[in-house]
Formats: structure tokens, sequence, C-alpha cells
């Protein structure tokens, strides 16, 4: 049996191999945010194909500026913790554990019930243009630049959202930071123009990010696993770097370690990607340096590299995006040494939602 489908440890968890279905917008809860019966569906379906970790896709965590897409799911109510409930319980039926990720999308905006407008560290528009498989936006609107108001909103429902993510029964929670939603904004220099203490210097830029992570701790105790996920570019600007290079992104990684993470999540378009202004090293490696943090990497694993990630990274979690998109079963079929398919797009087609992938599925009898 490979290493990959060996037990691991990871923090106060073990799991039964070393796979992770990857956070994956899927805009498919009822409109007010609540997680619904198709949604069970869908995480049930990574649990039976033997994923040892499903982690969601963002949920927001606030009633003002924390949404991004419609139909993205929350974890602010009653009601959505009582969706998440059931979908937590299938989950570990089927034999996976099961970690939420928070998100608050800032100024990567393109619809919210609470508001019509978005929130940035300064008022910059994202790069290039909306995500068309999320929604009918065609131009970023501008963000209002937060105030220490409303940093303080963001950091009280991050916290709030962990604290009924637990209650709800998940067993872990991770914190997206990547991507270019609102806490990579804040790390980023191209977001990021401010003169406080949340702008300028790298440490300055952290520090929601930090604040965030620390909150989080606070609310679910010592012993949950809590964790973030880092990137350097976004969806729209995947070539961003920062200008600190590797030796700054170590210290974003240092810092979020010492505030309470248990984990980070480097997630890249390929795992071994060097993309540092300064350093020949990827983010997954330059995590994987850092002493008192597990680590999840993400990017272009498959059925051929996986097992060299592995090696690379001992105890690490591979999180699968593509490939478990396109074979949820992903995993079972590894262990049986079935054929892995290819992600066709059109499975996404015209919006990335389950009911257009299970349409597609039927189409094709797969």
């Amino acid at each position: 049996m490979s290493d990959t489908m060996q037990t691991v440890n990871f923090r106060s968890i073990q799991f039964p191999n070393r796979f992770a279905l990857a956070p994956m917008t899927r805009t498919s809860a009822e409109a007010d945010g609540t997680p619904n019966a198709l949604m069970a569906e869908h995480y049930e379906r990574y649990a039976r194909g033997g994923f040892g970790l499903i982690i969601t896709e963002g949920t927001y965590t606030d009633d003002k500026a924390s949404q991004g897409y419609a139909n993205q799911p929350g974890i602010i109510s009653d009601s959505h913790i009582e969706g998440w409930k059931t979908i937590v319980d299938r989950a570990h039926a089927a034999g996976s554990k099961i970690f939420i990720q928070l998100m608050h999308a800032g100024a990567q905006f393109q619809a919210n019930r609470y508001t019509d407008q978005p929130l940035g560290a300064s008022e910059i528009a994202p790069k290039g243009t909306p995500l068309g498989l999320y929604g009918d936006q065609q131009t970023w609107r501008t963000p209002s630049t937060m105030n220490e108001n409303d940093i303080k909103v963001v950091i009280e429902g991050f916290a709030r959202s962990a604290a009924n993510a637990k209650a709800a029964g998940f067993d872990g929670i991770e914190i997206h930071g990547a991507n270019g939603y609102l806490l990579n904004q804040f790390l980023s220099t191209y977001f990021n123009n401010r003169d406080d203490n949340y702008g300028g210097t790298l440490e300055n830029r952290a520090r929601l990010a930090v604040e965030v992570v620390r909150a989080v701790r606070h609310a679910v105790g010592d012993s949950y696993p809590v964790g973030i996920r880092l990137s350097q570019g976004t969806v729209t600007d995947p070539e961003y770097q920062l200008p600190e290079g590797a030796e700054g992104f170590r210290q974003i990684v240092e810092a979020v370690r010492d505030a309470g993470a248990d984990f980070v999540h480097t997630t890249d378009s390929d795992v071994h990607r060097q993309n540092f202004v300064s350093g020949d090293q990827s983010l997954a490696s330059v995590a994987a340096d850092v002493e008192g943090l597990d680590l999840m990497v993400n990017g272009g694993i498959e059925e051929t590299n996986h097992q060299d990630i592995a090696n690379q990274f001992p105890g690490a979690l591979l999180a699968v995006g593509k490939k478990a998109l396109a074979n949820p079963d992903f995993v079972q079929r590894l262990k049986d040494g079935k054929e892995i398919a290819e992600l066709d797009f059109q499975m996404l087609l015209p919006k990335a939602t389950i009911t257009n992938e299970l349409a597609w599925r039927e189409q094709k009898g797969s």
C-alpha cells in the first residue's frame, strides 16, 4: 500500500489516508445561505469516495459584507448550523472527517444578500473580471476602505462562525487567507495601500490574518484544530508575488503559528512552483521548514505524482481539487487501480453548481 494510503496523525486527529478534498465553490445553498440536501449528497459522495478529510467550500461569516456569491452557504444562523449538522453527520457516517472553511470575500464580491457595497483593505478592485462560473456580474465593484469598526466586525464574525462550526460538529476550522479573498487582500501590496496599523510593512499587512487566527483559537479552545489557507496569487491575478519574497512568506507562516494556527494549507497552480521574487522555494517548501505546524499542500496533485509529493512532504495532507471534481471517488479509484478521468469543464457550465454537475454526469452516464 502506498504511503498516501496509510493513516496519518494531523494534530489531534488520525486520518485514514493523506488525501483531502480541496475547498471548491459550488454556489448551491439556499438563497439565505442554508446548506441543503443537495449539498449533503455532494459532500457524502466524496466521503464515500475515500477522502480522509473533506474541506467545505468557503462559507461566509457575518451578515454584513462577508458573503461573496449568490447561494453561498453561511454559518451565522441556527438554520445554517442545522443544515451543516446534517452534512457533518453524513460525512462522518461515510468514514471522513470534515473541516469547514471560513471566508470573507472582501473586494472579491459578486453577490451579497445583506449589502450591495463590498469592503476591502483599500478602495482597489480586483484585477481582471469576475468569475463567470459563480455569477453574472460583468465588472468588479470598487470596495469601500474598511475602518477600525469594520475590521472589528470581521474578526468577531470569524470567531462566532468558528464557534458555530464547532457546535455543528465539524472536526476543525480552515480560515481562508488565500486566492484573493479578504485576508489575502490585506497581505497584498496590490490591494493594500493603507497607512495605519494594517498597512505598509509586512507585519502590519499580516495583522488582520493574525488577529483572526487568534480570535478563532480563543473561540474554539486550545485542542480544536485550526488552520489557515495561504497563497500569494489570486484567482484573477495568479502571478502576484509578495515583495518580501520567500522570507516574507515564512514570516507570515510563523506569525499565524504564533497566533494559534495548528496547520497551514498552501495553494498554488503547482505544489512545486517557485514563484517568489527572491528565493528558490515553493510556498509548500517554505511552510514545511517552519517548526510547530502541520502542513497541507494543494496544486496539481494527481494520480501520477501523489506519492512523490507525499515523500517530499512527510506527514502532510494532499488536497485534491480538479481531479476530485472529475472523480469524486478519486481515492478509491487509486486503491483499486482504476482509470482516473480528466476534468471536463463542461460539467461546470454555465455555472459551477452541483445541479449542473449532476446533469452533466447523467448525460454522460458517469
